[in-house]
């Protein structure tokens, strides 16, 4: 039987004849073959690598500058000349706007959501890990913050600072770890008890490296999954801020404030609305997908074929 498993190819193998696999290399093994996320992930790459060389890609390649303006040539149509996606109300170059548009939102979800990401994790696993007086003040802490609308706290964070994507990267970090916190708080919960952790209590670890060194390597999952949500999360609520105009001012682009501003000129250029909606659109839906993908990737209750 052994040598003719041998001869056959891995592929044939039954799986009872295939050597154990980690969570991790099942995940991997589940996001190769879940073609939905792939393309998610594909999708994700091209866009934030068109947003990190967009300067290159409008000096360099396409010599034009996304802030020069021609009213004389306002409202052109899509592939008009060298205008691959036509001119807003002031002649504009829509698709080196989109560009560095990107570029801008891209940074308010990722370090907006990282940022808060990281602050959530830690004190969700120090609530969860000590438990107590700790954890009966970090949640009177996190209902206080969450019985406040969060839309109103941005908006007045906006009114305070002067609205730019640094500002609302702070108002996020700041108003956002609350949802993470809770999550990691019932993780960390579920495993402080395990034995391994005794064990290591046992033999005289500190809490702090049971925690960095044991619990957190089985958060990863979970926060991954929390970090692609959160980072769509953020796009979608710079969009918003930028609709009631308290996101990122112009001349600053981002997708958000070019959806604001011309949907006052949908009839003369549909074209303003709909490209700036539909990378919006585009980008959360990825993240979304991405995120469910791994989700499920990590599920150990899935089983492959």
């Amino acid at each position: 039987m052994t040598a003719t498993i041998a001869r056959m190819d891995m592929k044939d193998v039954p799986d009872q004849y295939v050597k154990s696999r980690s969570l991790l290399q099942k995940a991997v093994r589940r996001l190769l073959r879940d073609r939905m996320t792939m393309v998610a992930l594909i999708t994700i790459g091209v866009i934030m690598g068109a947003a990190a060389f967009a300067p290159f890609i409008t000096e360099t390649i396409l010599q034009i500058d996304p802030n020069e303006t021609n009213p004389t040539q306002n409202f052109l149509p899509p592939l008009t000349n060298i205008h691959i996606l036509g001119t807003d109300d002031i002649g504009r170059d829509q698709f080196a706007r989109l560009l560095h548009a990107g570029g801008v939102s891209m940074r308010i979800g990722f370090f907006g959501a990282t940022l808060s990401l990281i602050v959530g994790v830690v004190l969700g696993m120090v609530t969860g890990y000590f438990g107590g007086v700790v954890d009966d003040i970090m949640n009177w802490i996190v209902t206080t913050v969450d019985s406040i609308p969060g839309l109103y706290l941005l908006i007045l964070f906006a009114a305070v600072l002067s609205p730019s994507a640094e500002s609302l990267i702070l108002a996020v970090v700041l108003l956002g770890w609350t949802g993470t916190l809770r999550l990691i708080r019932g993780q960390t919960l579920a495993l402080r008890n395990r034995e391994y952790i005794h064990a290591a209590q046992a033999l005289g670890a500190s809490p702090w490296r049971i925690m960095f060194s044991h619990i957190m390597p089985n958060l990863i999952s979970v926060t991954v999954v929390s970090l692609a949500i959160n980072i769509a999360g953020l796009i979608l609520t710079e969009s918003a801020l930028s609709f009631l105009g308290l996101g990122v001012q112009p001349p600053q682009a981002t997708w958000g404030n070019m959806l604001s501003k011309s949907q006052q000129f949908f009839r003369q250029g549909a074209h303003l609305v709909i490209f700036p909606g539909l990378m919006i659109f585009i980008t959360v839906l990825a993240f979304f997908v991405v995120g469910d993908g791994i989700r499920d990737a990590f599920d150990p209750t899935i089983t492959d074929d």
